[in-house]
């Protein structure tokens, strides 16, 4: 039987986890005496379901949110974000590989591991270890996308085999954050010798050797994905899966009518939460192909502020999301703690932005509905990629909205390599994207939005530079001294943005999770939902015949 290409895991809670692709479910009647000693509530087998399967298993290299939903039950950090998702300080952080940590002064960290730590080889977790990673992450042959989110961090040295510090350059209020969230350790013993040319294509990113509650078994490519809980650890087709019990779970439902099918199914518990991405139309400043000169329209200020304008942002996502979206007030998702309705940023105003754009010399002079000025139309196009329906359904509503302010705007619709090579190269008038995002905003907005994240590849495809801004925003996450205080500032500097208006920010979708009502403890963390997976169970009157599963 065909079955959507899906991602499946499926845990034995603590003993075996199962992660399996294409909607392949695995089971073996005889496995189950391999268990017979397991009882109680941790014996079950959770099945989760999500798009896709991992690019690699190798934290500093991995890209796609699948592969590091699988590395967070692989490896671990030396201590992990609170339910409270405050990012300033280190009071609402919770130990993990390091059992304590202390300040030596302003821009000293020290952290104590835990010596019951290992590797699931053998090894004992030290403090090499760490220095190791570090060093890793912020290699530029590695290109770990986490390495800007460390670029305040000078050094990271092993005192003693439990004992590691790290140097800052200087004192703000992410240190924490940064020091124990945008790493994940690594094991030095089995990676050192790897040349770091290669890590993105290594072995070991195909059959890891992690220290997290759960350990690798095997993979195979396109079918399946296993873990097996490691007893030493101190879309349509989803909703499909779900009602017919062939799965336990899935980190988001997707569109509306896919979650009304899930809340009509009686074995299935619904979990909304906050969630990390957000979507926006960018405008190209510079020249489609010449990024050293300005783009012959939105060079323009005034012409990309009369264009924000003529879109009804709130129309649009209650047309594509229903309820289950919210227009952003700048380039933020709903799980930044910045996020504030109150911001200000340019309103719907169709009759100003036809002043506007009026008033700039755009007018029909020819009747033909378009609006033009010196022999040239008022024309754009946008570059959306062919593999997201959410975007292309938005490409579709902005066309036509253009359309009734007299802009003409064709499509330009590419496979995802096509659309990728062509916004990092500048080779776009307008670029639909979408950006999944940090707690913080100090670990995306700098990168996209900045000077810092122009050209060479890097991630502020429409070469928006304001050097006002940019010094708000290294104001905000270098020099406030409180949340409140950094707060205010990122308010400021948003509100500047806005009022640049380098992108139309269009949605900020809400998460909604399902999971199967026998499994018990379910607690979803917005930064990372399968977080706390471990302690999720499946009571052993809830066990089903599938649960007995070949580890």
């Amino acid at each position: 039987m065909a079955h959507p290409r899906s991602l499946v895991i499926r845990t034995f809670s603590p003993l075996t986890r199962v992660v399996a692709f294409a909607g392949v479910l695995l089971s073996s009647a005889s496995a189950w005496d391999r268990h017979a000693d397991c009882t109680g509530d941790y014996c079950g087998a959770l099945v989760i379901v999500a798009p896709g399967e991992p690019d690699i298993l190798l934290p500093p290299v991995s890209i796609t949110a699948i592969s590091r939903d699988i590395d967070e039950q692989l490896f671990r950090k030396l201590a992990d974000i609170g339910m409270s998702g405050n990012t300033i300080g280190d009071a609402d952080f919770q130990p993990d590989l390091a059992l304590r940590w202390r300040w030596e002064g302003p821009t000293t960290l020290v952290f104590q591991l835990d010596p019951r730590a290992r590797w699931q080889d053998g090894h004992a977790v030290t403090a090499t270890d760490v220095a190791f990673t570090y060093d890793v992450y912020v290699d530029s042959v590695i290109a770990s996308s986490s390495r800007p989110g460390l670029r305040f961090i000078n050094g990271v040295t092993a005192r003693d085999s439990l004992t590691v510090v790290f140097k800052f350059q200087k004192r703000y209020p992410e240190m924490f954050y940064d020091a124990v969230y945008q790493m994940r350790i690594l094991p030095a013993h089995l990676l050192r010798d790897l040349p770091r040319d290669q890590w993105k294509t290594a072995p070991f990113g195909r059959a890891p050797v992690g220290d997290g509650p759960y350990r690798f078994v095997r993979w195979k490519a396109g079918e399946t994905l296993e873990l097996i809980a490691d007893s030493t650890y101190t879309g349509a087709g989803a909703v499909t899966q779900l009602t017919a019990g062939e799965a336990d779970a899935t980190e988001t439902l997707g569109p509306p009518q896919f979650v009304k099918q899930a809340q009509a199914a009686a074995q299935l518990a619904i979990y909304p939460y906050r969630g990390s991405a957000y979507g926006y139309l960018g405008f190209n400043l510079t020249a489609s192909g010449d990024t050293t000169q300005p783009h012959p329209l939105f060079g323009s200020r005034e012409l990309r502020r009369a264009l924000v304008m003529a879109i009804d942002r709130n129309r649009l996502v209650q047309s594509v999301f229903g309820d289950l979206a919210k227009v952003p007030p700048g380039p933020m998702s709903q799980l930044s703690w910045i996020w504030d309705p109150a911001t200000r940023a340019l309103p719907y105003d169709s009759a100003g932005a036809a002043r506007a754009l009026t008033r700039l010399g755009w007018v029909d002079s020819d009747g033909d509905g378009i609006r033009d000025k010196g022999g040239r139309a008022l024309s754009f196009h946008i570059l959306v990629p062919t593999t997201s329906g959410i975007r292309r359904q938005y490409a579709r509503l902005l066309q036509e909205s253009f359309r009734v302010a007299g802009v003409d705007v064709q499509l330009d619709e590419v496979d995802f390599s096509l659309f990728l090579a062509r916004a990092k190269a500048g080779q776009f008038d307008a670029v639909l994207n979408a950006w999944s995002t940090e707690v913080t905003p100090s670990a995306g907005i700098p990168q996209t939005w900045t000077a810092a994240g122009v050209g060479g590849g890097r991630s502020n495809y429409g070469r928006y530079v304001n050097p006002a801004f940019d010094r708000l925003v290294d104001r905000a996450v270098t020099s406030a001294t409180s949340r409140a205080a950094a707060r205010r500032t990122w308010r400021s500097a948003i509100e500047m943005f806005n009022q640049d208006a380098p992108g139309i920010f269009l949605f900020a979708p809400d998460n909604v999770a399902a999971v199967d009502r026998r499994v018990a403890g379910v607690t979803i963390r917005p930064d990372s939902w399968l977080a706390l997976l471990r302690t999720w169970r499946i009571p052993a009157d809830k066990v089903t015949e599938r649960d007995r599963v070949d580890p």
